[in-house]
């Protein structure tokens, strides 16, 4: 038996995530899937009505009893700062150390794409987006704020374990997949200390795996030659901030934000796995969002528990789905966020 940890979090993450745990409830009713659900109240509305947002104890008590968590969004107009957010989701990667953010580009159907002429085969690639580093570490300051001549800095940090890890983690991914190629790609010809390590830590990781392509790619090159030719990559590994940039380019390939899934990972630890959209508080409560993300994320979570059949099945539903014009309104269709997720437990077949 495994055990989950459910927060819904904000706006339409309450929704797509209760989409996403009946596609895991009802693959546990009539496959015998084994896991637990337990489900945190953990949100904009909790933080407003008593100041909670991740409580004393919370991450001792994920790693000692639960094997994942699956998460909605976060972010509340009412809570300007968005203190809960940070406090809960950045709090959970940076206290776990979950230091892969893996993102999956796949596009399940030819029609959701907006590239011309593109197949399923065409957009396939995966990203290992370093989690715990680079610019998103929040070392800075500004001097004199407020005034016509303040000054902001802000840092990034890297360090060789850092780097070292992700690039071994991409590597080792490509290589258990059976994946050709691994890109990584800096802005080294101008960001030439920390993207520097990353060059030299690159190339002597890619030595201990001849089998297996390692290029090169700037950021902005590799950006273009996304949309540009996307069948070129295999597995793309890079730091934090150009990892959230180039996700959300990939989403845009593979049918809208509302398709993407990811993981926030620690191999062998308990881990996160999040829809990559965020909480649209103008579309929240309108059961319209679009939830194949979220369950999309919760098949990618039962592959990393070992439940490799459940995962393919709940993609192969998805897919299903799709491709009879059970869709939301994003991706052209006409039903609303409840009737796609009943569409797709009604598809479920081991």
């Amino acid at each position: 038996m495994k055990h989950i940890a459910v927060i819904p979090g904000d706006g339409i993450g309450v929704e797509v995530t209760r989409e996403a745990v009946k596609v895991l409830e009802t693959l546990k009713q009539t496959c015998g899937l084994q896991v637990e659900l337990t489900h945190f109240d953990w949100s904009a509305d909790r933080y407003l009505r008593d100041g909670v947002t991740l409580p004393a104890g919370a991450l001792d008590m994920f790693r000692n009893e639960f094997d994942a968590i699956l998460i909605g969004a976060f972010g509340d107009p009412r809570v300007p700062d968005m203190k809960h957010a940070a406090d809960i989701l950045l709090g959970i990667r940076f206290g776990l150390d979950l230091y892969i953010n893996l993102r999956p580009i796949k596009l399940l159907n030819e029609k959701l794409t907006p590239l011309k002429g593109r197949s399923c085969q065409d957009i396939q690639m995966v990203v290992f987006r370093e989690n715990t580093e680079g610019a998103y570490v929040g070392v800075g300051g500004t001097f004199k704020r407020g005034a016509p001549e303040e000054i902001a800095i802000q840092q990034e940090i890297h360090t060789r374990p850092g780097v070292e890890r992700i690039i071994v983690a991409a590597f080792e991914y490509a290589q258990q997949q059976g994946r050709r190629k691994v890109t990584m790609s800096d802005k080294s010809n101008v960001m030439t200390y920390g993207h520097g390590l990353w060059q030299r830590v690159f190339k002597q990781v890619a030595e201990r795996y001849p089998n297996i392509q390692s290029e090169h790619m700037y950021i902005d090159a590799l950006a273009m030659s996304m949309v540009l030719n996307p069948e070129q990559f295999d597995v793309i590994v890079t730091n934090n901030m150009f990892g959230d940039i180039i996700t959300d380019l990939g989403a845009a390939l593979q049918g809208g934000l509302g398709m993407a899934a990811s993981g926030n990972i620690h191999p062998d630890r308990v881990s996160m796995f999040e829809p990559v959209h965020g909480s649209a508080p103008k579309l929240a409560g309108k059961n319209i969002a679009n939830p194949m993300g979220a369950i999309l994320t919760a098949a990618m979570m039962l592959d990393y528990l070992g439940f490799a059949d459940s995962a393919r099945a709940i993609e192969r539903a998805v897919i299903a789905a799709i491709d009879a014009d059970e869709t939301t309104q994003d991706l052209g269709g006409l039903l609303s966020t409840t009737d796609v997720g009943n569409a797709i437990c009604n598809r479920l077949e081991l």
